[in-house]
């Protein structure tokens, strides 16, 4: 029988599963982004990846760097898209001193993990996280195992 595959709601856009493979995920915040409207147009084709994206706080603002967004074919031609460039996210100066304190002080990194609509708006959800160790990950797998092989006996023993 053919594996299926999970599907995502339909106002997500892209998700960052390796940050929830590679990182233990604190608190996490709601962000917006100031995009350009060729951007927009190329997410609504979920035209971008964020799985090597990463934040950067610089100067009292949070960055988005490595998230690739790839134009439409008809973008316009006098215009030269930038598909890896920063982009800026926008936050509650609260939010920023949460994210300056977990940089500096508890050795987190800020990592993105989904970029979704809320009605017309792009939203990206991002989280603190703590790197985890291969023993931290050959648990979290070991527990997904189980949890799936349990899943497959109950399975067998009602039908």
């Amino acid at each position: 029988m053919a594996k299926k595959k999970k599907k995502t709601p339909d106002n997500t856009i892209a998700q960052n599963r390796r940050a929830r493979h590679d990182y233990i995920i604190g608190e996490t915040f709601e962000a917006g982004l100031a995009l350009q409207g060729w951007e927009v147009k190329a997410m609504r084709e979920s035209k971008v990846t964020i799985t090597d994206a990463y934040i950067q706080l610089h100067q009292g603002e949070a960055w988005l760097h490595g998230c690739h967004i790839s134009p439409l074919k008809t973008a316009s031609t006098h215009y030269v898209a930038e598909p890896t460039r920063n982009r800026k996210l926008l936050l509650h100066a609260s939010e920023l001193d949460k994210l300056h304190d977990a940089l500096h002080k508890g050795g987190y990194t800020i990592v993105p993990l989904s970029l979704y609509w809320i009605r017309n708006l792009i939203k990206i959800k991002i989280g603190t996280a703590k790197g985890k160790k291969l023993h931290d990950k050959r648990a979290a797998d070991k527990a997904k195992e189980w949890a799936r092989d349990k899943g497959r006996i109950l399975k067998e023993s009602r039908g």
